[in-house]
């Protein structure tokens, strides 16, 4: 008796006090999760550019992917886990297993060049042979392709060295020039790892892959003069350009070489005709330092890529926070803000009237940001906000973001920099993407949901800078 009597107090005090602090207090303890309403908001403010592209030329990398466990793989070539150490080439397995444990390790994304074409044709077979082992679409170029077409509305026109299975696996909606066609396929290795998994004292923060080849044919970018030669008949409102990176697997003097030779041919692209440049994993800093200063930046409107790449870029340079050595799991955002500042105030269009970049998509695994010289570009909120939400449907490989799949990892405090006065700024779910503006530059934040078992991650940065381009809209000048 006297437990229920207590019992009816406890409810009737719990009743009066809500009553008491009103609808706020109630609201609060009845609200959604963080996650599902950063996904309905998304879902609001994603709206299509009132300029659409319609015909969209995509090159120059192009592969099949052969995607599977990098543990079981190293376990059946015989490897035991160790230390890991990086290697800017691959010359052995024994260089592959302590580049894969070094990166897996930080639960960072790499790509490599294996130098020994013999020994690289034994790992592809075993690869290609193991239980469960996947072939996919592969290269930043056909997979950015790949992504676009399935809009129904883009004509996309895919140029690189495309092979029987590679243009078996490609969507119906993407052209691929004859000149384009070759005899065999380039096959690249892709070696995923979960969160959490363990391999002998190792354990990754975060799933990820580590990825090698020896490829020739995108590691000498041969195709492209075939994609340039492509425009004129296609007549493209816009270039998508990668595979700068493959050419790391050549020597210094051919490496160097062909970039003048690249250069040449970006340079023949129509002026009035915009271009993303997709960066991906490097080691060579003079060859960074050379595609940025004074070699392809300046031809570009626009550049898409990650934490890795963005910290070797400013090392390349000597630009800012250039000593840091690696992140801390979470890139800071004040840290990613000021070097994004220094590329467009220093090697974009803000000084340099004879740059044409203009525009900067930043993706780390838990944030996106878009720096944009302001008076080019146009729907940015729709576009870093899509470039999200597709982090976490495809990593998840499912239609729509599914809530009880995806947790939210960003910091939801952060300063905008940290060599200028700062501004502090916190971020609600409800409107998830955060602006701020710094001499003639605007950022666009927003965080990502992360898939917490992802299914995939190749071609994860691919997607996330297709769709950013796809809901982009570039003003007329």
């Amino acid at each position: 008796m006297w437990g229920r009597a207590l019992c009816g107090a406890l409810l009737a005090l719990a009743a009066a006090f809500l009553a008491l602090r009103g609808p706020e207090l109630r609201a609060r303890l009845w609200a959604p999760p963080a996650e599902s309403s950063l996904a309905a908001a998304w879902d609001t403010l994603i709206a299509r550019p009132a300029r659409p592209w319609s015909r969209v030329a995509v090159g120059v990398n192009a592969c099949v992917d052969v995607i599977l466990s990098g543990v079981k793989l190293l376990q059946a070539l015989g490897l035991d886990p160790g230390n890991g150490k990086d290697h800017a080439v691959l010359n052995s397995r024994k260089d592959l297993k302590e580049a894969f444990i070094h990166f897996m390790q930080k639960g960072a994304a790499a790509e490599r060049f294996f130098s020994d074409a013999e020994a690289f044709n034994h790992i592809a077979q075993a690869a290609s042979e193991y239980p469960g082992a996947q072939l996919y679409v592969g290269g930043n170029a056909a997979l950015i392709g790949q992504k676009l077409a399935t809009n129904p509305n883009l004509k996309i026109l895919l140029c690189g060295p495309v092979g029987p299975k590679l243009h078996e696996l490609l969507d119906d909606n993407v052209i691929v020039p004859p000149e384009s066609m070759q005899e065999t396929d380039e096959f690249h290795l892709i070696l995923e790892y979960q969160a959490g998994e363990e391999w002998g004292q190792m354990k990754a923060p975060n799933a990820n892959r580590f990825i090698f080849s020896h490829d020739l044919s995108n590691g000498a970018m041969n195709m492209l003069e075939v994609f340039v030669s492509s425009l004129d008949e296609f007549q493209p409102d816009l270039v998508v350009l990668s595979g700068l990176h493959m050419m790391e697997g050549q020597s210094q003097e051919m490496r160097e070489k062909r970039l003048l030779e690249a250069v040449t041919s970006i340079s023949d692209i129509p002026t009035d005709i915009p271009i993303h440049l997709e960066l991906a994993s490097m080691t060579d800093q003079d060859f960074m330092s050379k595609i940025m200063h004074q070699q392809v930046f300046p031809l570009v409107n626009s550049v898409g890529l990650n934490e890795q790449e963005l910290l070797f870029l400013t090392q390349s340079a000597s630009g800012p926070h250039a000593s840091l050595a690696s992140w801390n799991e979470v890139p800071d955002v004040g840290i990613v803000s000021d070097i994004l500042f220094w590329i467009l105030k220093k090697h974009g269009r803000t000084m340099d009237k004879a740059s044409n970049l203009t525009r900067i998509h930043f993706h780390t695994l838990a944030y996106h940001i878009l720096a944009t010289v302001d008076g080019y570009w146009g729907n940015q909120v729709a576009a870093v906000a899509s470039g999200a939400r597709v982090a976490g449907t495809q990593a998840c490989a499912t239609e729509t973001i599914d809530t009880d799949r995806v947790f939210l990892k960003a910091p939801l405090e952060f300063v905008t920099s940290r060599t200028e006065a700062p501004s502090r700024i916190s971020f609600s779910p409800d409107d998830p993407v955060v602006q701020w503006h710094r001499e003639g530059i605007s950022f666009h934040f927003t965080p990502v949901l992360v898939c917490k078992d992802p299914i995939r991650t190749v071609g994860l940065g691919d997607a996330i800078s297709a769709e950013g381009l796809l809901y982009s809209e570039l003003y007329p000048q």
